[in-house]
């Protein structure tokens, strides 16, 4: 994930002074979508520059491979956060309760700083606000699967079976990566069905995992 030339140029930018050896095990794939590199990066951070600002923090991010989550803030589902530039472009209003069921489908695909071609979502910002705002599980759900076809639609894979399972195993919605092979499945709390995982397995995804988010702190 983080090479260790990269490592040392990153923590130069957080005035960050490393002692000792790091060794980073992550439980995700490279290029998956999911946010390995920069919470590799956030990870450095917290051992050597522990009192970096977030938003300088995420600014050495991107400075250092061209894009950043916004995993070092407390609160990341509550941004709206513009990746290339480590800008908060909005705050959102908090998540309600729910699961996530999924994996990893298909090739890696790692971020490349000069990639624009995404699919607009900016109708669906307010409408996420508003469903937020009071809850709606159910139209949250909705709104990310209408993000999700939009991606799908205009990178691919055709043949991506995420909407499929979502339909057969009864979830209120689904989400995938905007790079990397990153799926989910969601579903309301104590919903996700006994015989989930295999499914999605036997559909060709890997390293499945189930979670938990929203909700009271």
């Amino acid at each position: 994930m983080v090479s260790p030339a990269q490592a040392r140029r990153f923590l130069a930018l957080v005035g960050g002074r490393p002692r000792g050896r790091f060794a980073l095990r992550p439980e995700m794939p490279a290029g998956g979508g999911a946010g390995a590199s920069t919470a590799a990066l956030v990870a450095l951070a917290r051992l050597a520059a522990p009192h970096c600002p977030p938003l300088e923090l995420a600014r050495a991010c991107v400075a250092a491979e061209g894009a950043s989550d916004p995993l070092m803030f407390p609160s990341p589902e509550r941004i709206l956060w513009a990746s290339r530039e480590a800008e908060i472009a909005g705050q959102m209003p908090a998540l309600p309760r729910f699961e996530v069921l999924g994996g990893f489908h298909g090739p890696p695909r790692r971020t490349w700083p000069a990639d624009s071609d995404f699919a607009d979502i900016s109708d669906l910002v307010p409408r996420w606000q508003a469903a937020a705002g009071v809850g709606d599980l159910t139209a949250l759900a909705r709104l990310s699967s209408r993000a999700a076809r939009r991606t799908l639609a205009r990178r691919g894979p055709a043949d991506d079976p995420t909407e499929a399972l979502a339909r057969d195993l009864g979830a209120l919605g689904f989400v995938i990566a905007h790079t990397g092979s990153a799926r989910g499945l969601i579903f309301a709390p104590g919903r996700v069905p006994a015989t989930g995982a295999a499914q999605l397995r036997a559909a060709g995804l890997r390293q499945i995992v189930r979670f938990t988010a929203g909700g009271p702190a």
